[in-house]
């Protein structure tokens, strides 16, 4: 693909992520609040988060399936329009049950997103330039996710707690019509060629990939990073800030949005590291890193070292977030891009269901401060097993 049409497809594709995202970053303060309003415990709270996660996982391979039969586009659009009436439904629901149910609908809308756009990135993209692509990419996703609870804690605070919900279904419409009307379409035109002497079949294409070593080495990072993320961040740490800190939404917020924007200004120049210095020189440090912020978490004083854990959360996961999906993307040849990448975004979404339920239950056995530090001594371990075993895919001469 052509520099032009590579710049117009990332363009529109950071638009289309970028309202996305806003609209699920305005939820995550206040996500723990609303299902406990419910009158549920700490492993209920962390359901919430987890059926979205499974039904990212169980519509993430279907993901690639459709994605290769019906177009890029029309995955997108698709995506958007679930999600969006998903999170309707979770503004107006009426009970936990509903809501868990509302959650499962929004998930998988965003699972037809998600990976189609991963999918995308793998399409327009070379070997040699595919770790600043992707940072570019997975920057404005970032930023999006980490300045929404800015913006979702004060509408929580001035209005009520399922508004953000209502603001998230609104951006999920817009994207799908982003989607659907501004991205070019990005598959390959052998696709549908029978004749094609390179094409293999799905199954052993899949097959092929997950024997490979290397791809499923950057799936345990993603998966451990996807783990930690929704069981750490996203329910523990809102209610560290509320009830050990007394924090407000809007505080909470704004320190989110703060490790958000210093992760944007470290994107791009990860993502040049990445392509010149090797996928590895940058996966493992940052990985290690995003660990010391969950210590740093879980002993936080005040607000200032709450700030702090935000700062090195949103520097240390903005460099590592796309070098292992441009790691796995590396392994599979181009005309198979769709099933490793929702191959990967599989076991990146297996961590978003386990996550959730596994850190809520240490919280509720043995207290929040023990499951932030269980999620950052696997981070560390994984980044230390990736260090010694997992080939390098690409650097630089």
């Amino acid at each position: 693909m052509n520099r032009k049409k590579e710049r117009t497809v990332l363009i529109w594709m950071c638009v289309l992520i970028a309202v996305n995202q806003l609209g699920f970053g305005a939820i995550i303060p206040v996500l723990p609040l609303y299902a406990e309003s419910f009158g549920v415990s700490q492993t209920a709270i962390g359901m919430t988060v987890a059926v979205y996660g499974l039904a990212r996982l169980v519509v993430a391979l279907p993901s690639g399936r459709i994605a290769d039969r019906l177009g890029r586009r029309s995955t997108l659009a698709i995506g958007g329009l679930i999600s969006g009436a998903g999170n309707l439904w979770c503004a107006y629901a009426s009970s936990y049950d509903e809501l868990v149910v509302a959650r499962f609908v929004a998930g998988a809308g965003a699972g037809l997103t998600l990976t189609a756009g991963t999918i995308v990135l793998a399409d327009i993209t070379s070997i040699e330039r595919r770790g600043r692509v992707m940072a570019i990419y997975q920057g404005v996703f970032l930023f999006a996710v980490g300045i929404g609870p800015f913006p979702g804690g004060y509408l929580a605070e001035t209005f009520t707690l399922s508004t953000p919900f209502l603001a998230y279904s609104l951006a999920s419409f817009i994207a799908a019509t982003v989607g659907w009307w501004a991205v070019p379409e990005t598959r390959p035109v052998f696709i549908d060629d029978p004749k094609s002497l390179i094409r293999l079949t799905y199954l052993t294409a899949l097959r092929s990939i997950l024997m490979s070593r290397g791809f499923l080495l950057a799936g345990a990072i993603s998966f451990t990073g996807a783990l930690v993320r929704t069981g750490g961040l996203f329910s523990i740490v809102p209610l560290v800030g509320t009830r050990q800190l007394s924090l407000s939404a809007t505080e909470i917020g704004f320190a989110m949005a703060i490790g958000s924007v210093l992760g944007v200004m470290i994107t791009y120049p990860a993502g040049m590291m990445v392509d010149l210095l090797g996928r590895k020189t940058v996966i493992v440090p940052a990985t290690i890193a995003t660990g010391i912020a969950f210590l740093l978490y879980s002993f936080a004083p005040d607000y200032l070292w709450f700030l702090a854990a935000c700062a090195i959360w949103g520097i240390a996961s903005a460099a590592s977030g796309s070098a292992p999906a441009a790691y796995a993307a590396d392994i599979a040849p181009r005309e198979h891009a769709a099933t490793a990448m929702s191959a990967y975004r599989t076991l990146s979404d297996a961590g978003y269901v386990i996550g959730p339920i596994l850190l809520g239950v240490i919280a509720d056995e043995f207290g929040m401060t023990s499951a932030l530090i269980t999620a950052s001594a696997m981070l560390i371990a994984v980044a230390l097993v990736f260090a010694a075993k997992a080939p390098e895919t690409y650097r630089a001469s």
